[in-house]
């Protein structure tokens, strides 16, 4: 098994502090790498109280919410320092990869 790191930037100069993942695969797919993501942040938010309502968040529908932003450029992905710009593209994470999620912020007046 290996770590990869999620980094969260955006556009604007932002940059989250990153956190570590764990990922028993060397090569995933970027639809792969974005779903796994997704369900480890609605677990995190579940086991920490976040979520209030008794609608717990549906992962499969968050996925789906993140796949569809990421179709349309709500926001891109690099991993090490390479741009994926497919989903379907496999994706090499050698222990230490930092997988960094850009979001596009609207330019002022655009």
């Amino acid at each position: 098994m290996g770590m990869v790191t999620f980094v969260d930037e955006t556009t604007s100069g932002g940059r989250a502090d990153g956190w570590e993942f764990e990922v028993a695969e060397e090569r995933l797919a970027l639809r792969e790498l974005i779903r796994r993501r997704v369900f480890q942040e609605v677990a995190e938010r579940r086991a920490a109280g976040l979520v209030k309502s008794t609608a717990q968040p549906d992962p499969e529908a968050q996925t789906e919410t993140a796949l569809a932003a990421f179709r349309r450029n709500g926001f891109l992905v690099l991993v090490g320092d390479r741009q994926v710009t497919d989903l379907d593209e496999v994706v090499d994470l050698p222990l230490g990869t930092e997988v960094t999620f850009l979001k596009l912020v609207a330019l002022v007046g655009g």
